[in-house]
């Protein structure tokens, strides 16, 4: 999981300096990027049985969910481009399990106790510690991360709902299958290629965006989601260490306090969850007995 957020911020920071730096367009930088990123996850996806994992009998569904997730991941390219600070970008991505429990109220009909819901405004209370809207150096680029958290936010619902009815693998293997479609429809306007200075950075950034897919993937299969979970809130020191690197960029003091309200409702809530399902699967074993 340490890894897999390692890699993720080097890449968060190359297409930040392809894309702002270097002029490339937004669209064109994922094209290149999860191209890339599929080339390398070829070899795994033919061991997991590549014809296997493409069998299923939800198609549509799983067209809408990798839409949904391209869509978010070309917000998050916008926020790159404009460019959004790196610390301040995370920082607002990390309220995706916020918008998560809303999401799983209205649509999934599932019961929020008051106490998440309370995690929840302490969560976006953070968010706005740090947007900081009512500060006159604020503009509306800074809200591109949320949008992006949204559709995510969105794409794990559907993945949640899926999960019943489709392998893992499955999942995987059609997220990875229709990003690239998906993305060269969304780049046409502005397709380009890249100059021969811009290669490495794309280069790196899609080895790596596979790579760290590979490493998320092997995370939940070593331990339960409960244990490596929290460790993906390193992404935030991280992103902040290789932005400041990178670009540059020192974030405020503020930064932390937002984001402290924000990991902490996003801990809580998963503490939560994570109860909820022992407590289920407990009352399903006594059940059986």
């Amino acid at each position: 999981m340490l890894v897999s957020g390692l890699a993720f911020a080097i890449v968060n920071s190359a297409t930040q300096w392809v894309s702002f730096r270097q002029g490339f367009a937004s669209a064109d930088v994922a094209l290149y990027q999860y191209g890339i990123a599929m080339f390398v996850l070829l070899p795994w996806m033919f061991r997991q049985g590549f014809r296997r994992s493409l069998q299923t009998n939800h198609l549509i569904f799983h067209i809408v969910r990798v839409a949904t997730a391209v869509i978010g991941v070309q917000f998050w390219l916008w926020a790159m481009a404009w460019p959004v600070p790196i610390w301040q970008a995370i920082a607002l991505l990390m309220t995706s399990p916020l918008f998560v429990v809303i999401g799983s109220a209205l649509f999934l009909q599932e019961r929020v106790t008051p106490s998440r819901w309370l995690a929840t405004a302490a969560g976006f209370f953070g968010a706005m510690v740090i947007l900081e809207p009512w500060a006159d150096s604020w503009h509306y680029s800074a809200l591109l991360p949320l949008v992006a958290a949204v559709f995510w936010a969105a794409y794990s619902l559907m993945t949640k709902a899926q999960v019943k009815t489709e392998s893992p693998t499955t999942l995987v293997f059609y997220l990875f299958a229709l990003t690239v479609p998906f993305n060269l429809f969304i780049s046409l306007p502005v397709l380009a290629l890249p100059q021969s200075n811009m290669w490495p950075l794309l280069l790196l950034a899609g080895v790596l965006t596979g790579c760290a897919q590979l490493a998320l993937t092997k995370a939940y299969q070593c331990a339960e989601a409960a244990y490596v979970q929290p460790f993906d809130l390193a992404k935030l020191p991280l992103n902040v260490l290789v932005g400041f690197l990178v670009m540059g960029t020192v974030p405020p003091g503020e930064l932390w306090l937002g984001a402290a309200l924000i990991i902490g409702a996003t801990l809580f809530i998963t503490h939560r969850e994570n109860y909820q399902t022992q407590e289920e699967s407990s009352q399903g074993k006594t059940a059986e007995a």
